[in-house]
């Protein structure tokens, strides 16, 4: 695999544009809105930037980094040659089956098409293709060129050879994949959100408030980040919508969100990308802040 095309240029998918051409791959990195190709490669050259300050990367890696990246708008062109095709779109299975059968139409028989979703089903996303032995999940983690984990999610149909070849592929991009099945949420969300929906009904019935919950998670259970900044990180919207996969896919009531995240997703309050979440980001550092009004 030399060709690889990312589709989406939001947060994920200039991570995992980065690190493909960090690595030597050509990318074509695809996305309807030509404004956001150029955030994303300004996003890109900014980490580069911090790459090379830290001593981790050099001038010249950099460079080279950036050009073997390609933006492009037009879907047909930019996946035509790819040998993978990484879909890194909005967690909207919708979309994302729209995304898919036009992928099985214009990309080679031979090519891979890989999605990025955290928890949307991968059996799902393939039943629309011709190739469901070629489609998998490959969920990176956030921010994808500094975390190691790429979750490899096999569909019902996916083939030992396109495991083999997405396991292989991960490990030289010097990430630690690991094999799953394909069932709501996977491993790490099935696991994270629940814990994160538990962290927002505590401050909902006022256990204790923001900075409180945080604090006994990180000191007392040793997490980097606290569950509630952790959600404002990921996005509150895309918590609310793998919540919701979880619910839906089992059933099962323990997995329905809390109103009160519901509630600050209806008021347009996201988290980081939205300067307002748990915390406030307005004056550009983190401040403890939910609104009274959603308590």
């Amino acid at each position: 695999m030399k060709n690889i095309t990312v589709i989406g240029s939001g947060t994920m998918g200039n991570g995992i544009a980065h690190t493909f051409a960090q690595y030597g791959y050509q990318v074509n990195l695809v996305d309807i809105n030509a404004e956001a190709l150029e955030r994303a490669l300004a996003t890109i050259t900014k980490n580069l930037d911090r790459q090379v300050a830290k001593g981790t990367l050099t001038e010249d890696s950099k460079a080279a980094t950036l050009a073997n990246i390609t933006t492009i708008t037009d879907l047909q062109n930019g996946v035509k040659e790819a040998d993978l095709i990484v879909e890194a779109a909005t967690e909207n299975i919708e979309l994302k089956l729209k995304i898919f059968k036009d992928l099985d139409q214009f990309a080679k028989p031979e090519a891979i098409l890989a999605s990025n979703t955290s928890s949307i089903s991968i059996t799902k996303i393939a039943s629309v293709t011709n190739r469901g032995d070629k489609v998998i999940g490959m969920h990176f983690m956030n921010p994808v060129p500094v975390m190691k984990l790429v979750e490899v999610i096999r569909g019902y149909a996916t083939s030992d050879e396109s495991t083999a070849l997405v396991m292989e592929l991960s490990k030289k991009l010097e990430k630690s994949p690991v094999e799953v099945n394909d069932y709501p949420g996977f491993v790490a969300n099935r696991i994270l959100m629940p814990m994160i929906n538990e962290a927002i009904y505590t401050l909902y019935e006022g256990v204790a408030g923001v900075n409180e919950i945080d604090t006994v998670m990180k000191l007392g259970m040793a997490h980097p980040m606290g569950p509630l900044q952790l959600a404002d990180f990921i996005g509150l919207d895309v918590c609310l919508a793998i919540l919701n996969v979880l619910h839906q896919g089992f059933g099962n009531p323990k997995y329905a969100p809390c109103p009160l995240l519901v509630n600050m997703v209806t008021a347009g309050k996201k988290g980081v990308k939205s300067g307002e979440g748990f915390y406030d980001y307005s004056n550009g550092v983190k401040e403890a802040k939910v609104a009274a009004k959603f308590l």
